[in-house]
């Protein structure tokens, strides 16, 4: 993995912006060296990142009261399983070399969805990047929302779930396709976000297992990284991180404000991580909690990035492993907050990296 994501920033998504021209302003001016896409959920309910990537999902629906589910039910709900699946197996066919693109778009992210998208391309062509940021909502945390006619959640139906990661890995595949159309030389970076993972393990999904997660995961992951993309999860509480590093991502993104000691537990599989070539985005600035984000200063934020890599250096990893292989976030998506905290969130996740970069310049 090239070195030059050695204490970069990235953000993680949702801006509470309504114009999406000042959204992609704010990613222009704090985030040009690794561009998003913003997802605007105060402009539209359907820029939510559950909603923002059902669009070509066969059986996708919505009732009456704006639930939407899986109508299993609908006269042409086979003929239509039959088709998406028969588009994924032309298009997944020639991933590496020439993909149906047409085919494809078929299942690309629409003005509708996102009125951002069209603005992140085009500065992808403008600022040229080494790497463009895109995202998709995670597999288990799409299948332990959408629930069928009769109420069952997706994640206990296997042809549900199975849909859902062969749609949430066309959405993948479709940005990937855009930003190397955008600028070839510029290698995109798709996020999974899966906050509902922390459920795993608990109450509500005892008889789901750890493997089937990874299963979901890793195929949507080789399909991303297959199509020359790196490919990251982000969680924003605490999770069992060895499930991503099995599902063979490139990056783990963390709040770190909150979590960072939790990582520490996994900490043998972390620095085997680490040597392999993977990287940790610590998630340093609060999103999550208005209040500490509005009394964090570029100082405060130093001292808590310092803290969470000595969880790490704690337990015997490597400190110049870990900051060479260490990227800065938001600990979650902005979408919550005030514009102008907003704002100062992303003004601090860039002036974290540009200290730490002097901080640990070798």
């Amino acid at each position: 993995m090239p070195e030059n994501l050695k204490l970069e920033c990235m953000a993680i998504g949702s801006l509470p912006q309504t114009s999406p021209d000042v959204a992609m302003d704010i990613v222009e001016r704090y985030f040009s060296s690794i561009p998003f896409w913003a997802q605007l959920t105060k402009k539209s309910k359907k820029e939510d990142m559950m909603l923002q990537f059902l669009e070509g999902m066969p059986s996708f629906s919505v009732n009456k009261d704006g639930q939407v589910f899986f109508d299993n039910e609908s006269d042409n709900f086979y003929e239509k399983l039959e088709t998406f699946f028969s588009d994924w197996e032309q298009i997944t066919s020639s991933i590496s070399d020439s993909m149906n693109i047409e085919l494809l778009n078929n299942y690309a992210i629409t003005k509708e969805y996102s009125s951002t998208f069209d603005g992140f391309i085009e500065l992808i062509k403008l600022l040229k990047p080494n790497y463009a940021k895109g995202q998709v909502v995670g597999p288990f945390t799409l299948a332990t929302s959408l629930a069928d006619n009769s109420g069952l959640l997706a994640i206990y139906d296997e042809t549900q779930r199975e849909i859902i990661v062969k749609i949430l890995a066309l959405k993948a595949l479709w940005q990937i396709s855009q930003i190397k159309t955008a600028n070839n030389s510029t290698k995109p970076i798709i996020f999974l976000d899966e906050p509902s993972i922390t459920q795993l393990g608990t109450s509500a999904f005892l008889t789901i297992s750890p493997e089937v997660v990874i299963s979901m995961l890793s195929e949507i992951v080789q399909v991303i990284k297959k199509a020359g993309a790196l490919c990251a999860i982000h969680c924003c509480g605490k999770c069992d991180w060895t499930i991503a590093i099995d599902a063979g991502v490139d990056i783990i993104n963390l709040d770190a404000y909150c979590f960072a000691m939790s990582l520490s537990i996994f900490a043998e599989k972390v620095e085997k991580f680490l040597q392999a070539g993977g990287r940790i985005a610590w998630g340093i600035i609060p999103t999550l909690e208005s209040s500490y984000l509005e009394k964090m200063t570029l100082n405060d934020a130093v001292k808590k990035f310092k803290q969470s890599v000595k969880y790490l250096t704690d337990k015997g990893i490597s400190e110049k492993l870990i900051i060479d292989h260490s990227i800065v976030t938001p600990s979650c998506g902005a979408g919550n907050l005030s514009e102008e905290l907003a704002v100062k969130a992303m003004r601090l996740t860039k002036e974290l990296s540009e200290e730490l970069k002097n901080i640990y310049k070798e």
